[in-house]
């Protein structure tokens, strides 16, 4: 983006009725930087003005403090070198001497335990999006440029250990420097003529790419959740109908490890709770053999499901976007064949459709942008037992339907057990996430951010309602949350959702009792609103009037089958 750009993004945005307060942290003049970012969160929000708070110059550690009481719904802080100590910059840049370089690394570590105090401190308040120095350290050592001084490497050591720190914090995300390595290369990052006479040290391209970071942190896109990957020349090197089980590879010998290299990052995605499936023209008998090898890289209870035959594959496709019961927006396609990638996308347009390579040096090309799709800030329990719970569904639904079986004795029997609690805060981070990624059974389809959750949760009548679920056939994890009030005899709801893995098994049913006797309310009042994909939670409350009343809720409510344990803290 072009700073021309980003002023005509930002003055578009003037008359917005909605302002969002963000803060930029950091001990040099904010300048460009500040209108970067402020246009890069504008095109995050597009139908709110974004306002960018700023600080004093010099005093990061201050400005930290000021973001706090500022109450910003996020805070981007660009360390600088000269912020853990001002020699360290070019407007008081110190000599070489031994002494004052001993004297400069005890002011680093003091100044970085300041900031890691005033960070910390931050981070309860709303998400922090962080920088480390990103500029080169002035020549400040007597080695030759080409040889690094111990001095420098402990002036990184401190930095990179303040960074550890930060990124372990769940509400601090540290930009990549690996990433910011690629859009922004060093040799032209720094304005020596506006650091030294404007006190603003970077480029314009520097700071495009810094705040483009920012925002992606400080407003991250939801992840996709599943990828359907092809097999033959894509999971293994060779066609399997040809070559057979032995015959395909994905090994050094045979020059095809970058298929090893796929397979075991599938592997790790699974584990992360990523769904993998398998969409192949194939023979399913030499499939099911290959997969029992023991090279392979992902086991097979690692993908669900497999759809191997040779019907088109959209058709494939389809099937496992309906055993997920997801939306084809949150799946990656991965495919050797440009024509299978085509025909997938003409039948599911919202679709990722990306082609595996066929030279290994593009590959990690390939899995950068799918750490991109799919990569989470923390994994939670329920990300390790989604795989598992899809097969749990799957066997729900074969035994629900088995021959002699009603719905009613199937439920009986199910062994269905519900946790319901009530607190005032999302220790894990899961309700969070359902409620701002959930579709179908959402009551209004409403998004928040992390300050704005923060907000609600602080006001003395609101709650947080979660529910977490297993059967006989498994765990489910938590899959419902809800935003509350109490006002009087009346409960109200805001927000309310369940993860589609727990359909037809009547929880919100048993949410909906376990709520008023909770409360101990005569009502409970929905704001709902119809949203192009909410169509069973439309469906569900077609069952009621609105508000329900306690009498009304006790008439029409079906048989309830599950143990329940329930908490309000």
């Amino acid at each position: 983006m072009k700073l021309i750009e980003a002023i005509e993004i930002n003055n578009a945005a003037a008359a917005a009725a909605r302002t969002r307060q963000f803060f930029l942290a950091c001990g040099f003049e904010p300048l460009h930087l500040r209108s970067f970012l402020s246009a890069h969160l504008q095109l995050r929000f597009p139908a709110d003005k974004i306002d960018v708070g700023v600080g004093v110059f010099g005093d990061l550690a201050g400005n930290l403090s000021r973001a706090r009481a500022a109450g910003a719904a996020g805070t981007a802080v660009a360390i600088g070198w000269s912020d853990l100590d001002a020699r360290l910059g070019l407007r008081q840049l110190a000599a070489w001497t031994p002494e004052i370089q001993a004297d400069i690394l005890r002011t680093v570590e003091m100044s970085a335990a300041r900031l890691h105090t005033e960070l910390e401190e931050l981070a309860q308040t709303c998400p922090v999006a962080l920088s480390l120095p990103s500029l080169s350290l002035p020549p400040l050592a007597s080695t030759p440029g080409r040889q690094a001084a111990a001095f420098e490497l402990e002036l990184a050591c401190h930095a990179a250990m303040l960074g550890k720190w930060a990124a372990a914090n769940s509400r601090i995300r540290v930009v990549s420097a690996d990433r910011l390595d690629e859009v922004s290369p060093r040799a032209v990052r720094r304005d020596v003529n506006s650091e030294m006479f404007n006190g603003f040290p970077y480029s314009h391209a520097h700071a495009d790419a810094l705040a483009s970071a920012f925002a992606a942190l400080l407003q991250p896109a939801a992840p996709k959740k599943g990828i359907i990957t092809d097999l033959d020349d894509t999971f293994w090197r060779g066609i399997l109908g040809e070559v057979g089980v032995a015959g395909v590879s994905w090994d050094l010998t045979h020059r095809s490890q970058a298929h090893s290299i796929y397979q075991k990052f599938l592997a790790s995605m699974a584990s992360r709770g990523v769904l993998v499936g398998v969409a192949s023209k194939n023979d399913a008998a030499l499939v099911e053999e290959a997969f029992r090898r023991d090279d392979i890289g992902v086991l097979a209870d690692r993908i669900y499901p497999f759809c191997v035959h040779w019907r088109p594959k959209s058709e494939s496709v389809t099937e496992i976007l309906r055993a997920w019961n997801i939306a084809a927006d949150s799946v990656v396609f991965v495919d050797d064949s440009a024509m299978e990638l085509a025909e997938v996308k003409a039948s599911h347009p919202g679709m990722e459709c990306i082609q595996f390579p066929k030279e290994a040096g593009k590959l990690l090309a390939l899995l950068a942008k799918l750490r991109d799709w799919f990569g989470k800030s923390a994994i939670l329990q329920e990300d390790a037992i989604r795989g598992e719970s899809l097969r749990s569904a799957a066997a729900w639904r074969e035994a629900e339907t088995a021959p002699g079986a009603t719905f009613e004795s199937f439920l009986s029997q199910a062994e269905q057990r519900v946790t319901i609690v009530v607190a005032k805060s999302d220790a894990t981070g899961r309700a969070f996430e359902l409620v701002n990624k959930t579709n179908q059974f959402n009551l209004n389809g409403r998004r928040y951010t992390e300050a704005e959750w923060d907000a609600y949760l602080v006001r003395p009548e609101t709650f947080l309602a979660t529910i977490a679920y297993t059967d006989k056939f498994g765990p489910l994890g938590t899959i419902s949350a809800a935003l509350g009030r109490v006002e009087g005899n009346v409960l109200h709801l805001d927000s309310w959702v369940l993860s589609c893995r727990a359909f037809a098994r009547r929880i919100e049913h048993q949410f909906l009792q376990g709520l008023f006797d909770l409360f101990d309310v005569g009502e409970i009042e929905m704001d709902h609103i119809e949203t192009p994909r909410n169509g069973p939670t439309r469906e569900f409350l077609g069952l009621f009037h609105d508000p329900i009343t306690k009498a009304e809720f006790d008439r029409a409510c079906p048989a309830l089958y599950h143990s329940v344990e329930m908490n309000r803290q």
